[in-house]
């Protein structure tokens, strides 16, 4: 039931008590990735997955986040966030998440996960179990595949402490020289170069009790371990204990000094690779205090940037099961279905500049007929996207293809499409994100090949990220040129349009047209365009136009009317959108927020945010579009586009939101809102203390999963 309240003047919106701190609500969905895990509705492999995803996550989160409140705290910087934390009270608050978070991980791993896998007849085992037979197996793997690629170092007065590479997995050594008994430490890095688990030749499956074994391994460090001798002839190895440490990766590149910003960025990855001050250390939690004091100390780390691990360290290498053929323990297949009118398209495939095509009809015709809403990863990326890049690559009557390259994959057709478009002499503008994290050299690659074929490449603009997704081509068709465009929420990534949930919009009206050739002139050239015909463009004036539209609700609810706005997406963070987000509800405007990662609002406070609700969807696919609808006194509007609300994309991105203007279309984007609302399955509800519960279908209800009524939908649509 909305409420509407008198607005109490007296209360500051601004006040810290009404935000959750960022770092600490990105932790909050990173455990929601790990229920995943925890959750026994998902199969057996795939909670593996999503183990080493929650892992994966943390590397990224102390490489970039921790690292960056180190720097803070290191420079003396004691300036309040809008949640009233200091940088020093975020890392302790962090810290006593996180050693709760890490050991709820190892002992799903080691006493659930572990066990499940042996019921299936897959063993990861230790060293200590394995007969000997097996030892001897692996005794001469060792000598013939391990050994030639180890590099022990020693530290003493002559050799330093050795360099520990960024997120490596060691094995700390202490060992003895039995003439002097002098105890010297010693570092051998485990070689990422050899696949982490080893796994064991048939013939020497252990026996089980009559149970068939499929898979039979252990952990390439133990192999090392139980063989470490060998690298230390001579000596008495007294002790062995793996460690894992985590580095500063974040680039830090000064743009406006920068003549290259190609070699620039260049240049930081090479300091990327070598690293940077360490920011975590994990250990085995058997690691002797000795041993421990030594690596925090040369670390220059800590007590507090310590873990302990009871099991395995380095889960995020847990992603190599999925590779065994075992479907019954993953996810049922999903194939994306190509929507019926695209069928009708013809198909081109190219390889060398040679085209191969079927079918009659082209991808631009239809798009004449009328806009046309793609939804990823439940219609195909391939058939649409891929198409409408490779078509326009082959058309004679295409001059131009300008798009934006975010993050793309290894073997783009995307990439392979625009190198024959240039080769076949038109123009093609392509602008390379440099500074996409972690994707930074892949995109260097790709900028070097594009333009040794032809293609124009731009690095983007200084202090921006350029991150929008759009693609425009343009077309001679009789006397008349026509502008064709793509905008989209995902990035133009093949492999992540499989496991990205994304909308994209595909039109000719010339309104789209004309703001997408003004947006790329600001991209590439010099242009101060501030006023767009349907885009909300960042930084020129996205937050203002959706302060603007949010305060249009906000009047219509002052005038006895109904406002609503449901908006969803990756984060909400940025505070003058979540204060005017507090002022709607204030006044009775229903707000629904679909967010899946941080969220600093805080739903359900009385007299603040009674009528904001906040969930979030956590499932098989990664919830990545970004759709925002206003009720606007009856006259609904849609959008969709690249951009979060965080102050980052409207201050230091470029970003493009759009308009739809095709009812059908808005209709759709709607029912997309609507169901994963509805959701009871995947959906959890933050609370106002920050916490997350999750949704279970009420007795009387049935079980709303929205990704499988996606799926369902989509195999419906082309019956």
């Amino acid at each position: 039931m909305i409420q509407k309240e008198s607005v109490d003047l007296t209360i500051s919106l601004k006040d810290s008590k009404y935000y959750l701190n960022r770092e600490l609500s990105w932790l909050e969905f990173n455990y929601r990735v790990l229920n995943e895990a925890l959750d026994t509705r998902t199969p057996l492999l795939e909670r593996l997955k999503f183990t080493a995803i929650f892992s994966s996550n943390l590397d990224e989160f102390f490489m970039v986040r921790i690292a960056g409140l180190k720097q803070q705290i290191q420079a003396g910087v004691t300036k309040l966030t809008f949640d009233g934390c200091t940088p020093l009270e975020q890392l302790v608050a962090i810290s006593e998440r996180l050693h709760f978070l890490i050991k709820e991980q190892d002992y799903l791993f080691e006493y659930t996960l572990r066990n499940l896998l042996a019921v299936q007849g897959i063993h990861l085992v230790n060293y200590i179990d394995l007969d000997q037979k097996q030892r001897t197996y692996l005794h001469q793997y060792f000598d013939e595949n391990i050994f030639p690629v180890l590099t022990p170092l020693v530290v003493d007065k002559s050799h330093p402490f050795p360099y520990i590479s960024n997120l490596s997995l060691n094995l700390g050594v202490v060992i003895c020289n039995p003439e002097t008994k002098e105890e010297h430490f010693a570092r051998v890095k485990v070689p990422s170069v050899l696949p982490r688990f080893v796994a064991l030749p048939q013939r020497l499956y252990s026996q089980t009790n009559n149970k068939s074994i499929v898979w039979q391994g252990i952990p390439l460090e133990q192999v090392i371990a139980h063989n470490i001798e060998a690298l230390f002839s001579g000596m008495i190895v007294q002790e062995c204990y793996p460690f894992r440490v985590t580095r500063n990766a974040d680039l830090s590149v000064e743009e406006d000094e920068a003549d290259d910003l190609l070699l620039a960025i260049e240049q930081e990855l090479r300091k990327r690779n070598i690293g940077r001050s360490a920011v975590r250390l994990e250990v085995h939690a058997s690691t002797p205090t000795l041993i421990r004091q030594q690596l925090v100390e040369d670390l220059e780390l800590e007590e507090i940037d310590v873990y302990d691990i009871q099991g395995l360290l380095g889960l995020k290498d847990l992603l190599y099961f999925l590779s065994l053929p075992y479907p019954k323990l993953k996810y049922e297949s999903w194939s994306s279905i190509v929507p019926k009118d695209l069928n009708k398209i013809k198909k081109i495939t190219s390889s060398n500049n040679q085209k191969i095509e079927s079918n009659e009809k082209d991808i631009f015709s239809l798009i004449r007929q009328s806009d046309i809403l793609v939804h990823h990863p439940y219609q195909s990326f391939s058939a649409s996207v891929e198409q409408f890049i490779a078509q326009a690559a082959y058309d004679p009557s295409v001059l131009t293809i300008k798009m934006t390259l975010y993050r793309t994959s290894g073997d783009s057709p995307i990439i392979e499409a625009l190198i024959a478009a240039a080769a076949n002499d038109k123009q093609v503008v392509t602008l390379i994100e440099l500074k996409a994290r972690f994707d930074e050299e892949n995109n260097i690659i790709w900028a070097r090949q594009l333009e040794q074929s032809g293609v124009h490449v731009v690095y983007g603009l200084a202090g921006l990220k350029t991150h929008t997704k759009i693609v425009l081509i343009v077309r001679k068709e009789g006397e008349k040129i026509r502008r064709y465009v793509h905008i989209g929420t995902g990035n133009y990534n093949s492999k992540t349009a499989n496991l990205y949930t994304d909308v994209g919009l595909f039109s000719c009206r010339e309104e789209l047209g004309a703001d997408l050739t003004d947006l790329f002139n600001f991209l590439t050239g010099y242009s101060c365009q501030k006023l767009y015909r349907k885009l909300l463009v960042a930084p020129v004036n996205m937050r203002d136009r959706i302060l603007s539209m949010i305060n249009r609700e906000i009047t219509h609810c002052r005038k006895g009317g109904k406002g609503h706005i449901v908006a969803k997406m990756n984060s909400l963070v940025d505070p003058k959108i979540i204060e005017a987000l507090y002022l709607a509800s204030q006044v009775g405007v229903k707000i629904d927020l679909i967010i899946r990662g941080i969220c600093c609002l805080r739903p359900g406070i009385k007299g603040i945010s009674n009528n904001i609700r906040v969930i979030s969807v956590i499932g098989r696919f990664l919830e990545h579009s970004r759709i925002f609808y206003l009720y606007n006194g009856g006259k609904k509007e849609v959008y969709i586009g690249s951009a979060d609300w965080m102050t980052r994309n409207f201050v230091r991105r470029v970003e493009a939101i759009t308009l739809v203007n095709d009812p059908n279309i808005s209709y759709k984007l709607e029912e997309i809102l609507r169901i994963t609302l509805e959701d009871n399955s995947q959906a959890w509800q933050l609370s106002s203390n920050g916490n997350y519960i999750r949704r279970f279908p009420m007795s009387n209800q049935y079980e709303k999963n929205s990704q499988k009524i996606f799926m369902e939908m989509a195999l419906k649509s082309i019956l």
